[in-house]
C-alpha cells in the first residue's frame, strides 16, 4: 500500500516569528512547499507573483491589514484558498473575513493538527469539489487513505510524483507550463534555476509507473509550452 501526505503549496502570512516557523516546519515535514512572510508589503509581493493552494493569513500585520491582502486577492480573481488565523475572536472580524471571501477562520491559539485539517479541507473543496476521493478513468486517489490505485491496484509513487499527479488531475485538459509545475512543487526557490530538466525526469518516472500499472498514457507534451493531462 502506498502512503502519502497530500502535498500542497502554502504561504504563511504571520508576524509572530515563533508561530510562523512552527507552522512552516510542521507542514514541511510532510513534504509540502511552505513559504513564509512576516509583514504586509512582503505578503502583497508574494500574492502578486505566485499562486498557492492555501494562504494562512493573519489579520494584524506590520504596516497593514491581512483583510486588505484578502481584498487584493479577490479583486484580482486569484483562486488561492484563504484561511484566516488571528488572535482576534470577535464576531465582526470573523464575519468581515468570511464576507471578503476567506474560506475559513481559525482563532489563536490552535493545535497544528487542526490547522492542517482545515487547510486540507480547503484544498479538497477548491481543487476537487470537496471530494475525498478523486477519480480519473482507471486512476483513483484516496486523499484520506493517502493511496493511489490504478484499476484497484496500489501504485508506489514518490512524494513529488504524487504531488505532480494531483496537480495534473486538478488541472486536467489544461496546458501547464514547466515553470508553473516547478513553482507549484518547489516554491519560489526555483527562481534560481535556469534549467527545468529535473521536471522532465519526474514526469517521465510518473508516466512510466502509471503505464506499467495499466493506466492509459495521459501525460502529453505540448511542444514549447509544457504538459497536459488528458484522455483525448
Amino acid at each position: 500500500m502506498a502512503s502519502f501526505e497530500t502535498v500542497v503549496k502554502i504561504l504563511v502570512v504571520e508576524d509572530e516569528a515563533g508561530l510562523r516557523d512552527s507552522i512552516r516546519d510542521y507542514f514541511a515535514e510532510g513534504g509540502n512547499v511552505c513559504e513564509t512572510v512576516g509583514d504586509y508589503a512582503s505578503a502583497l509581493q508574494k500574492i502578486n507573483m505566485y499562486r498557492y493552494d492555501c494562504i494562512l493569513l493573519d489579520i494584524t500585520l506590520p504596516n497593514g491589514s491581512g483583510l486588505d491582502i484578502l481584498e487584493a486577492l479577490k479583486a484580482n480573481h486569484h483562486p488561492d484558498g484563504v484561511l484566516i488565523i488571528s488572535a482576534k475572536n470577535s464576531l465582526d472580524d470573523r464575519l468581515q473575513g468570511l464576507d471578503l471571501g476567506a474560506d475559513d477562520y481559525l482563532t489563536k491559539p490552535f493545535h497544528l493538527s487542526e490547522l492542517k485539517a482545515r487547510v486540507m479541507a480547503i484544498v479538497r473543496r477548491k481543487s476537487f469539489n470537496g471530494n475525498r476521493e478523486i477519480v480519473f478513468n482507471e486512476i483513483t486517489v484516496d486523499l484520506l487513505a493517502k493511496q493511489v490505485l490504478v484499476s484497484g491496484m496500489p501504485v508506489k509513487l514518490t512524494k513529488k510524483e504524487y504531488a505532480l499527479l494531483l496537480y495534473f488531475i486538478a488541472n486536467k485538459s489544461k496546458v501547464i507550463s514547466k515553470n508553473a509545475i516547478a513553482e507549484h512543487l518547489w516554491g519560489d526557490e526555483i527562481d534560481i534555476s535556469d534549467n527545468f530538466d529535473f521536471i522532465y525526469s519526474h514526469i517521465k518516472n510518473l508516466r512510466k509507473k502509471l503505464i506499467d500499472a495499466g493506466s492509459g498514457d495521459y501525460i502529453q507534451s505540448a511542444y514549447g509550452m509544457g504538459y497536459k493531462f488528458t484522455d483525448h
